[in-house]
């Protein structure tokens, strides 16, 4: 009987080894060995994270790569809770509206769209059959939907899952400002005080205004690109000054549970790859398909 709650005690102690020797890998693909990178793959559920930001001006006092370090800070506090393998640092979204303003880099419509099918036909070849986009910026709010839907195109043996925006909750700190906050206003600028507080400059939020010009009269379904520069042509819209702490780490904390849900709901998606597959092979042949 000794014996046996002996091999049980120490059958209970490699398990714990072995957790604790899983759990030490990074979920930093560019920080992960090869051997490990293998075995984070695995670990990980051929599931895996492409956090989305871009290069663009943040109001006057946040920096230009505020929608990555958002993201990614948001994507890797999230795989702490349930593992997945983070793809590095990526920059390449849709950012015309912002040409105007210093820093800004704005890669071509094709490129954009080349450059993001080969990283995430690259990502699979490596074994990340299921890659989660999280969206970090809003500019990407038709890019990436698009480019999901894209995938139909022709067939790949991955299935592409887009995360856009943070979840919305009630409660949490009462806002101060009371007009638009859409881009380095109270919102995004309290995220970033908890992302990367020393790269916040809350002194300078009001050097310029970040209110709603009102340029153009025109009905709310009719869609322009210049709209975006008639409204805030200071590519900066709300009040960054009486952003808080608190309010960001409430707005974290539900976008990244909202991150971890995805991961766990990806994880467990047996349907949508088998059903992509059905597509594909009925897409060879549209005549043969019956109501």
């Amino acid at each position: 009987m000794i014996r046996k709650v002996m091999l049980i005690l120490a059958l209970a102690v490699l398990a714990a080894t072995s957790l604790c020797a899983q759990n030490k890998f990074s979920a930093k693909w560019e920080e992960l060995t090869a051997s490990d990178f293998r075995q984070g793959i695995q670990q990980g559920k051929s599931t895996c994270l492409l956090p989305f930001g871009i290069l663009e001006k943040h109001g006057p006092h946040l920096p230009l790569g505020t929608d990555l370090l958002n993201v990614r800070y948001a994507s890797l506090q999230a795989v702490a809770q349930e593992y997945a393998v983070v793809f590095p640092e990526y920059y390449f979204g849709q950012i015309f509206e912002a040409k105007h303003e210093p820093g800004t880099v704005a890669y071509s419509m094709e490129l954009q769209l080349r450059l993001l099918q080969e990283t995430t036909d690259e990502m699979a070849r490596n074994g990340c059959k299921k890659i989660i986009i999280v969206n970090g910026h809003g500019g990407n709010g038709h890019l990436l939907p698009f480019f999901a839907q894209a995938q139909m195109d022709k067939p790949h043996d991955y299935v592409v899952y887009v995360l856009d925006g943070q979840r919305s909750r009630p409660g949490g700190p009462a806002k101060k400002s009371t007009g638009v906050d859409y881009h380095a206003g109270e919102n995004e600028t309290s995220n970033t005080m908890v992302s990367r507080p020393d790269l916040v400059h809350l002194d300078r939020a009001k050097d310029e205004s970040g209110a709603d010009m009102k340029r153009q009269n025109l009905p709310e379904n009719l869609y322009t690109g210049i709209w975006w520069y008639a409204r805030f042509p200071n590519h900066y819209s709300g009040d960054g000054s009486v952003a808080t702490k608190e309010l960001g780490e409430w707005n974290m904390k539900g976008w990244i549970d909202s991150i971890v849900e995805c991961i766990r709901s990806v994880k467990a998606d047996e349907a949508s790859l088998k059903i992509q597959n059905e597509f594909y092979e009925k897409s060879k042949r549209p005549l043969d398909t019956r109501p």
